[in-house]
């Protein structure tokens, strides 16, 4: 199931409307319609389109004032987090040791060149459907400048138009050979150049110089979102585009929810700093951007404790 979203915040219109959403919701649910009552009177907010969603399938909601069963996850958290931490102690201990984060960086890279390539056959026909808005951005000069942010293994590159200019920020420099050879696989773009740094602080980028910003599974992983998208916002020019692409977390009281909050400790030394419960659709209505679209998807690998993800595009 996809569920399409969509914020406005300077003239938050249409979205309420009950076409708008009976344009979806008859592709997901055919037969049925979705009603103002149902919509509401004001833009909906991504937890709540996916309520409206999960009600038309006959989905019994999880209740949000149920104690009990937060109060057995809020005990049973502590008890499995520590059984995980036991059954992976010596990961553990080179991390406290400072041994695992310089091995991490550079096993990394591989398990992302392994990883992005199976999500790219996924996901294959909606990363072409939304990077393909790319080509509508080019400036005076018939060029569109865009950053990836997070670029790991280029593993984007195959799926953007002609005419990009691309710039890569990473934190890990052992992605650049992987860069090198997405690079070589990809002829028809131009690179500028690769630079090692956080997506917190861009200084090497000039205000307003991006058409666009990808950033596809990169706010997980980030130490604020909050700065990370204000720096977007910095380097996006008027009008230019970020898309992204991100896991989330489940529906906080679900079973779900709980095995992410087990094994987010332990994940974020194997990820690399990744974080499972994040409610990254809450910073990006947040950070201020004029219109916001996103749609959920479901898990995209289910032997992984990573959870939905959204997809979308903000302007700035």
């Amino acid at each position: 199931m996809v569920l399409h979203l969509q914020k406005t915040f300077k003239e938050p219109v249409g979205l309420c409307d009950p076409c708008y959403w009976n344009n979806f919701i008859h592709m997901l649910h055919p037969g049925k319609r979705i009603t103002r009552q149902e919509a509401g009177s004001k833009v909906l907010s991504w937890e709540e389109g996916r309520l409206i969603s999960d009600r038309l399938r006959g989905k019994k909601p999880v209740s949000q004032d149920t104690p009990s069963r937060a109060g057995i996850m809020d005990v049973l958290v502590p008890f499995l987090q520590l059984l995980v931490l036991l059954l992976t102690l010596p990961l553990h201990l080179l991390a406290l040791l400072g041994f695992w984060q310089p091995m991490c960086k550079t096993y990394f890279p591989y398990l992302m060149a392994n990883l992005t390539e199976r999500a790219n056959k996924k996901m294959e026909s909606k990363k072409r459907e939304l990077f393909s808005q790319i080509k509508d951005l080019k400036g005076t000069s018939g060029k569109v400048t865009l950053l990836e942010l997070g670029c790991g293994t280029g593993a984007n590159f195959q799926f953007y138009p002609s005419d990009c200019k691309i710039t890569c920020v990473d934190p890990n420099p052992n992605f650049e050979k992987f860069l090198t050879k997405s690079m070589a696989k990809n002829r028809h773009l131009e690179y500028e150049r690769f630079i090692v740094a956080y997506g917190e602080d861009m200084k090497q980028l000039a205000d307003s110089s991006m058409d666009v910003v990808v950033c596809t599974l990169v706010l997980c992983s980030v130490q604020s979102p909050k700065k990370v998208l204000q720096e977007i916002q910095r380097v996006l020019r008027p009008g230019g585009l970020l898309f992204f692409w991100e896991h989330v977390a489940e529906p906080r009281e679900s079973w779900a929810y709980l095995w992410q909050r087990v094994f987010e400790p332990t994940w974020k030394h194997i990820g690399d700093g990744c974080n499972l419960t994040r409610e990254t659709w809450k910073d990006l209505e947040k950070a201020g951007f004029f219109n916001v679209q996103m749609e959920w998807q479901p898990p995209l690998f289910k032997w992984l404790p990573v959870g939905p993800h959204i997809m979308g595009k903000a302007v700035k």
